[in-house]
């Protein structure tokens, strides 16, 4: 469907992935590199201060003996119970087609999911607007708009930086949702009058999360990528039946921001396809385009299971389509 309703501080390099490496680059041409960050054990850094050593290290390609082009950014924003490695194929997916990719962790974030699972009382309390502030100044350090690619609460905050035209463009994938739209389900199985971040059983996630994956794929998806969650994002969220945080307000009448693409898997049992169905009527009275896909037999953990690579295609196609390049020239481009 689409139409106007048309329709991972320091940067820590190349990132490991299950992925087929990308081809050798032209000749004379430097290899674009995915990126995963803010996972160090650098001393702290301020938001702005991470945000301008992620947006140095990815921008530029310099074709020797040529112009400088300057690669599209792509910022991924992680969901709730996944560790921002979760992004580590879409990363180097991306950089394969040119793009500078890169996938922030949340403030704090632990090193790997298994030691966020280890040290749950390390994990910050962070509530949606600390989320929403964070990713803002990342994307507000680079010279060219990037890109902004989330999933679940991370496909809130994409909503929310490009209804405020930060970026060029926005893909959602199982987004929470926004402004007074619902969720009529939730993870369950949490002490709601415990203030301790909330972890998901194994079982647990194989039943809400990765309920389209085998029991084995799921199993490995647990012990690579589950964290806990901050109570107080939960909260945010409306979970457990508390008021929604205007964080969750989105500029959905906005018609001057980039294009956005919303993606649903029709077995999601965190964020239902209606949900997302009901997202993508909300942007009905804007003139900026706004496009959806639904993906059938796919779950919440539609961006990490085995199928993850049909959504990454489908996502660089759009942007193709809708005119989004994955390098342009340096000076002046905007």
């Amino acid at each position: 469907m689409s139409g106007p309703l048309s329709g991972p501080v320091s940067v820590a390099g190349p990132s490991r992935t299950a992925a087929r490496a990308p081809p050798d680059p032209p000749a004379g041409r430097l290899r674009p590199r995915p990126v995963t960050f803010s996972h160090s054990t650098d001393p702290p850094r301020s938001t702005l201060q991470q945000a301008g050593v992620v947006a140095a290290s990815v921008q530029a390609v310099i074709r020797l003996g040529g112009p400088v082009v300057i690669r599209t950014p792509v910022v991924f924003i992680h969901g709730a119970w996944l560790h921002a490695r979760s992004w580590e194929s879409w990363t180097a997916r991306f950089a394969g087609h040119g793009y500078a990719a890169c996938a922030p962790g949340w403030p704090g974030e632990a090193p790997t999911a298994r030691e966020a699972r280890e040290r749950p009382e390390a994990v910050p309390d962070l509530g949606l607007d600390d989320l929403t502030e964070h990713f803002a100044e990342v994307v507000r350090s680079f010279e060219v708009p990037p890109v902004i690619v989330g999933h679940s609460v991370g496909g809130l905050v994409a909503q929310h930086l490009i209804g405020a035209r930060l970026g060029q463009a926005a893909v959602a994938i199982a987004p929470a949702p926004i402004n007074g739209i619902a969720l009529h389900t939730g993870p369950g199985s949490a002490d709601e009058t415990s203030r301790a971040p909330v972890l998901l059983s194994p079982r647990r996630f194989r039943e809400v999360f990765a309920n389209a994956a085998g029991p084995g794929e799921a199993e490995r998806l647990y012990d690579s990528y589950a964290v806990p969650v901050p109570r107080r994002l939960l909260d945010d969220l409306g979970c457990a039946g508390r008021p929604r945080r205007t964080g969750a307000l989105v500029d959905t009448g906005n018609t001057g921001r980039g294009p956005l693409l919303l993606v649903s898997g029709q077995e999601d049992l965190l964020v239902p396809d209606v949900v997302t169905r009901t997202v993508y009527k909300e942007y009905g009275d804007s003139t900026a385009l706004t496009d959806l896909k639904q993906f059938a037999d796919r779950g919440h953990s539609l961006v990490v299971d085995s199928g993850w690579r049909f959504v990454a295609d489908h996502v660089l196609g759009w942007l193709d389509r809708r005119g989004v390049r994955p390098t342009g020239p340096g000076p002046g481009r905007h």
